[in-house]
């Protein structure tokens, strides 16, 4: 075998061993998948029932309580399933025409304080998810409707008179009323909406003493409203069962 033969027989050899010495070459990792959070989760379920998806909805929920079983969202959202619309929403109601561009979660967030109750509407009104909303359909909506504000009544002004050709008579003064404080116990429908609405707030993001808290503010100022009392009756029990757990 000649010189020439034996280096190029060396050569393959290198080739071969740096090519195996190379290896494959490095991917990168994959970057780590999300992390659900306890309101994704709810989201999720309660997009599940507006698509008509109630068994995989109550499994999502039932895993949610697992961990957390005083999740008020998904405490309500269960509670959206299985029990009577108008229990939780009250018999009263009145009739909304639908706008362009309505949907029942923007229609639970504006009239009920809470979007994720879109489910509670649907089943209130005896449709069935998944809706589609359509312009002019009417809608019953849970409570009061909004009263608009009285227009303000401006007095009309006095008028002229000459002026006298005598020296003028001094008039006496009188002393304005001073404005009167409303009495405490006053009732204020519309500051109890907004208290009802941020007490709801409270209770979805967990912060029950502030919840019950607002909800009986809400309830002084108007305590014909079955709405409130409801939501006040469910705070208190779910604080109940968070002290009793303590």
């Amino acid at each position: 075998m000649s010189m020439r033969t034996n280096l190029v027989g060396i050569g393959i050899g290198a080739l071969a061993l740096s090519a195996c010495s190379a290896g494959p070459g490095r991917v990168g990792k994959a970057p780590p998948p999300p992390v659900a959070t306890a309101a994704s989760e709810t989201d999720a379920a309660s997009d599940l029932l507006m698509q008509g998806k109630d068994a995989a909805a109550r499994k999502k929920l039932k895993a949610i309580l697992k961990r957390d079983p005083m999740s008020a969202a998904a405490l309500m959202l269960i509670d959206s399933i299985d029990r009577d619309p108008k229990q939780l929403l009250g018999p009263q109601s009145y009739p909304y025409v639908v706008a362009p561009g309505d949907t029942m979660a923007g229609l639970a967030q504006r009239f009920l304080g809470n979007r994720l109750k879109a489910y509670q509407l649907v089943r209130y009104n005896g449709l069935k998810a998944p809706v589609t909303l359509a312009a002019s359909q009417v809608l019953r909506i849970p409570g009061e409707p909004l009263r608009p504000p009285e227009p303000v009544r401006r007095a009309e002004p006095a008028p002229t008179r000459s002026a006298p050709t005598g020296p003028a008579t001094p008039k006496p003064r009188v002393a304005a009323p001073k404005p009167t404080a409303p009495a405490a116990g006053a009732a204020n429908p519309a500051a109890a909406r907004q208290l009802r609405t941020a007490g709801l707030a409270a209770l979805n993001q967990g912060n029950v003493d502030r919840a019950v808290g607002l909800l009986r503010r809400a309830a002084q100022l108007d305590p014909g409203n079955a709405l409130i009392a409801r939501d006040l009756g469910r705070a208190e029990r779910i604080a109940a069962t968070v002290r009793a757990r303590k």
